[in-house]
């Protein structure tokens, strides 16, 4: 394997201007610059990255640190950060939390370990002291969909609440009145939003929300098969369940047809968090759709940003509502797969990004 005296040799330079120019310094005159491009190109020669890391104190590495890789939106959301992360030339260690606080301070630690440059999370509670610290010490980081309130990090992620009313619009307008909750874990932020747009949108259309219809999950799918058996075993059923994310809807579509039930003609389903999956379901799920990969794109620009010395942005992007037939909607024309939409546009600083 050639070496970088190899490539010094090759286009007749010094290894020290060899080295300004795999690092772009521009004090290199284009002559040599491209001696030593045609050299390294030539030769096959590829830059040792530890050894580059020990003289530069950086890996060119991030961490990812998401909630359960199971879920399609965070395997989604996961390619979005490795490709974005790979066009800005750094390379993505992932770790997997499976919504678990302790395994997630488990690969924080680990990450943190192995010098990478900057971490991204996506926190399965809002209490760890281990990203508490790291945040603290001057760790570049980005909490992305979910966040710790009051921690000085930039947060990316979407605001779904005004697609959850737009959500329970939809449902009054079809005629259902009994609508039900399967909420995700307190402790996230995404959690308890999501809860409260629900509960804010059907006291806006003077809908009642008992107790009972308010069920206790934790975005898998198990806590969704459960909440939904409860539901189905009240004295009045609810007309709608709606699932606060993805996986726990697989979970209440498998309740309901383990007793027998059709929907939407027994019962009626949505969910949070759109996944190609809903267009195969019989009927197709009605769901509220995040930008998923622009989430992730986003994310890894405010971490490099940060990593780079320019100052890093919060940035928030807008879910909406995507009808399908779950609820009882009359037949029409199938909307097309989530990975199919258009591309969300980049925010406006005035209405969608802060300064963190």
């Amino acid at each position: 394997m050639a070496s970088i005296k190899d490539v010094a040799a090759e286009a007749g330079v010094s290894v020290a201007t060899v080295s300004r120019v795999l690092n772009d310094h521009p004090s290199v005159s284009e002559d040599a610059r491209t001696r030593v491009l045609a050299a390294v190109e030539a030769l096959g020669y590829r830059p040792n990255a530890v050894a580059r890391s020990l003289r530069t104190d950086q890996t060119r590495t991030l961490g990812l640190v998401i909630s359960d890789v199971l879920n399609p939106y965070f395997t989604e959301l996961a390619r979005s950060v490795e490709e974005e992360a790979r066009a800005l030339g750094y390379s993505v260690i992932i770790g997997n939390a499976d919504e678990r606080p302790d395994l997630q301070d488990h690969h924080v630690r680990t990450l943190l370990d192995r010098r990478i440059d900057g971490l991204l999370v996506s926190p399965t509670d809002g209490g760890s002291p281990l990203i508490l610290d790291a945040a603290r010490a001057g760790t570049p980081m980005v909490f992305v969909d979910r966040w710790i309130p009051g921690v000085d990090v930039p947060v990316v992620r979407s605001d779904g609440r005004a697609a959850v009313r737009d959500l329970v619009a939809h449902l009054h307008g079809l005629g259902h009145r009994r609508l039900a909750i399967i909420a995700g874990p307190a402790a996230t932020t995404t959690g308890s939003e999501r809860v409260e747009a629900f509960r804010a949108a059907m006291a806006e259309y003077g809908l009642p929300l008992p107790d009972a219809y308010i069920g206790q999950g934790d975005f898998q799918a198990e806590s969704g098969r459960r909440v939904t058996e409860g539901f189905l075993d009240l004295p009045e059923p609810p007309e709608v369940v709606f699932a606060a994310d993805n996986l726990m809807a697989l979970g209440a579509l498998d309740a309901v047809r383990a007793r027998g039930l059709r929907v939407p003609r027994d019962i009626a389903l949505a969910a949070f968090d759109d996944i190609r999956w809903f267009v195969h379901t019989d009927p197709p799920i009605t769901a509220i759709a995040q930008p998923t990969g622009e989430l992730g794109r986003a994310a890894v620009r405010a971490l490099v940003d940060r990593i780079e010395g320019r100052p890093p942005q919060s940035v928030t992007l807008p879910a909406r509502l995507v009808v399908r037939r779950s609820c009882g909607e009359p037949a029409h024309p199938e909307p097309p797969a989530p990975e199919e939409f258009p591309a969300s546009p980049e925010p406006s600083p005035a209405m969608n990004r802060s300064q963190t």
